[in-house]
């Protein structure tokens, strides 16, 4: 498994009111010629639609083995915990909106005046949103500041994908950032993506990952793993969870979770 300091990705931060979606739409027509909106209404539908994301109100995940997130998208509430890397424990219970929270490191609570505390807090934003980009990309295509444009099909080890560019004007950690989407045009889910960092120097080519595993956890489709084109790596989200709730002691307590 793919070490989570091994991949850099940052990108936009989620919004806490969801995106939302034309009311109704329904898959193009397969001798239509595609666009972006019909690309994309076809992918919102194929995850769920509108109102399951609506009601995915909490959402769990663990990335790559390293460290767990829990989301209260309503409210923007947010809990982190893992492990350094000389395996002292961490548990973050903070607010994305505010960026404001308590800290606990090795069992303790951690002071509000101490570095630790603000390197702590910055550690579970910056992670949050790495992490979830990594899970809920798709559902991010219409956000605020995100540029979207079609740039045909193409077809690769025998499937057709309809290709969409994606890059950012003046939001999230690194704008500079530059995505292709391939959405498989039977099931009209995510079937790969490729990137190009902010940074990245002349003529590199584009890191690809492949997306497998669709489910549907609590009326939304999530895949849970992620394998890098050309090379034996793998990233896999592991303790998926969609909840409508959650005690608030997930978001007050360092205490393990007590799930519903």
């Amino acid at each position: 498994m793919t070490s989570a300091r091994s991949i850099r990705l940052s990108v936009a931060g989620f919004l806490f009111a969801a995106t939302l979606w034309p009311a109704n739409f329904a898959f193009a027509h397969p001798h239509e010629t595609p666009s972006t909106e019909s690309v994309v209404d076809s992918l919102v539908m194929a995850l769920g639609g509108q109102a399951a994301w609506d009601q995915a109100r909490y959402l769990h995940f663990t990335f790559a083995g390293r460290r767990s997130h829990t989301w209260d998208r309503a409210t923007g509430r947010h809990r982190v915990e893992g492990k350094d890397k000389e395996g002292k424990s961490y548990v973050v219970l903070s607010n994305l909106n505010s960026k404001q929270g308590d800290t606990y490191f090795d069992g303790q609570l951690v002071p509000a005046d101490s570095p630790k505390h603000q390197d702590l807090l910055e550690l579970a934003y910056g992670t949050w949103v790495n992490d979830t980009y990594w899970l809920l990309m798709p559902y991010k295509l219409r956000d605020p500041g995100v540029q979207l444009a079609y740039e045909g099909r193409e077809t690769i080890e025998g499937r057709t994908y309809d290709k969409l560019a994606l890059s950012f004007e003046k939001v999230g950690l690194t704008p500079g950032d530059h995505y292709w989407v391939y959405v498989d045009a039977e099931t009209h889910l995510v079937g790969r993506w490729a990137y190009l960092l902010e940074g990245s120097g002349d003529g590199q080519a584009p890191t690809a990952w492949t997306w497998e595993g669709w489910k549907s956890y609590g009326g939304i489709q999530l895949a849970p793993m992620r394998r890098m084109v050309g090379a034996e790596r793998t990233l896999e989200l592991t303790d998926l969870r969609v909840d409508r709730e959650l005690p608030d002691a997930a978001f007050t307590s360092p205490a393990p979770i007590a799930w519903p």
